[in-house]
């Protein structure tokens, strides 16, 4: 069983989205399930709606799972195995000045305290967190991708699993829920190497003893930040864009450039995975995704635009030369279709064009219908061909109108008006 958790405290970024595709497309090349959990522990971070957010991106990749839960409701479950460590002596009570986790060394000042004090610190009422005990040797486990992680006691710390409010924290949450999900296998990245050590000694103190393999991956960097995924689909990349490039970023032997999430899953090797820091290049993506939109089915391209005709889509891809996302397609078709400005120099040779076509009669070929505007308006070189391309396209530029027009002459009374 793989997983992909995310926490509903802000939008999704791509490297959380690379880390939700890679632990995906490894439950399908191992047969194995693929679930999702929403960390919503920290309840002064969730930001409401967020959750389904997150699960609404995950639809648009088709990154299919069996369920989906919200880790709050196992608290009692956290809670449970938190006093369970407790009685065990594997755990203690604190009452020190509250420091988050990675706020190491701790002082051992509570140690030692009996776990009997738990129940009188409960009746008066005195704050306190509930720490594990730091492992009495150094540890040693094998990462996938990263080899033999090599691990001091004083590394892993005394930290705490239980906050004053009887909330877990993230990392002793995380722990517990991998073992109660039955998680055989983790991808995540090399900035969670330590949490994932910390997280092998609280199921090892549990008496965990199933075997979870991990496979850290380098970081994405970006020049700027890190997008979210929200900001690349408000920008006009599809999702078999983005996972392409996610993909192909990360692995340094592919068979081609282009490909998609279900032909990925017959090549793809995570020991062949970059062990690079690895950054975003946006035009690389850029390059991508026009070459997805121009393998695109063309009915199905039409259809971003508000069409259902493989006309619309054909004529997108004649302006892929210039553009590369949808939002520059948008703005490339739109114009075609909306009413035309009828200022400016060219306002009087477009008015009698616009005149001509609405009484023309039907042509198949764009030269017969270059030459009855020709003949009959009288227009002729820049006075011709600038106002025409105006009149069906909104713009003065763009691909010949000798390709567009058999592509747009059943919607020309619209257009041209």
């Amino acid at each position: 069983m793989l997983r992909f958790a995310a926490s509903p405290t802000g939008d999704m970024l791509i490297s959380e989205l690379r880390v939700a595709i890679l632990n995906y497309l490894l439950a399908q090349q191992r047969t194995e399930g693929f679930i999702i959990r929403i960390d919503d522990t920290d309840k002064a971070s969730n930001i409401e709606g967020k959750d389904t957010e997150i699960m609404q991106i995950l639809e648009k990749f088709a990154l299919i799972h069996e369920s989906v839960f919200h880790q709050s409701e196992h608290l009692h479950m956290h809670q449970t195995l938190a006093i369970k460590l407790l009685e065990e002596g594997k755990a203690f009570v604190c009452t020190c000045t509250q420091s988050p986790l990675t706020d190491t060394p701790y002082s051992g000042r509570c140690y030692d305290v009996d776990k009997s004090e738990h129940a009188k610190l409960k009746e008066s009422g005195t704050p306190f967190v509930i720490r594990i005990k730091k492992p009495a040797t150094d540890s040693v486990y094998q990462d996938y991708i990263q080899g033999n992680i090599n691990t001091t006691a004083n590394d892993i710390d005394s930290f705490i699993i239980l906050n004053t409010d009887g909330t877990p924290t993230p990392i002793f949450a995380s722990a517990c829920d991998d073992m109660l999900s039955g998680i055989t296998m983790l991808i995540r990245e090399e900035s969670n190497l330590l949490d994932t050590v910390r997280q092998i000694h609280i199921k090892t103190q549990l008496g965990f003893d199933a075997e979870i393999r991990y496979a850290h991956i380098p970081a994405l960097n970006a020049d700027k930040e890190i997008p979210t995924v929200k900001s690349l689909f408000e920008q006009g990349f599809i999702p078999d864009a983005i996972i392409n490039y996610l993909l192909l970023l990360a692995n340094e032997k592919v068979p081609q450039e282009i490909f998609t999430l279900p032909e990925t899953i017959e090549w793809f090797k995570l020991d062949e995975m970059s062990t690079s820091t690895l950054t975003f290049d946006l035009e690389k993506l850029r390059f991508i995704n026009r070459e997805h939109l121009r393998r695109m089915d063309d009915k199905q391209l039409s259809s971003l635009f508000g069409f259902a005709d493989a006309d619309i889509g054909k004529l997108a891809k004649l302006y892929l030369e210039e553009a590369s996302t949808t939002t520059e397609l948008e703005a490339k078709i739109n114009p075609i279709f909306v009413d035309k400005n009828f200022e400016g120099p060219w306002a009087n040779q477009m008015r009698t064009m616009e005149t001509l076509v609405q009484d023309a009669p039907m042509f198949a070929e764009y030269e017969a219908f270059e030459a009855y505007v020709i003949k009959e308006s009288g227009l002729t070189g820049k006075n011709f061909f600038i106002p025409l391309r105006l009149l069906l396209t909104g713009a003065e530029h763009g691909p010949e109108l000798s390709d567009i027009y058999p592509l747009i002459k059943s919607y020309l009374l619209e257009i041209a008006s």
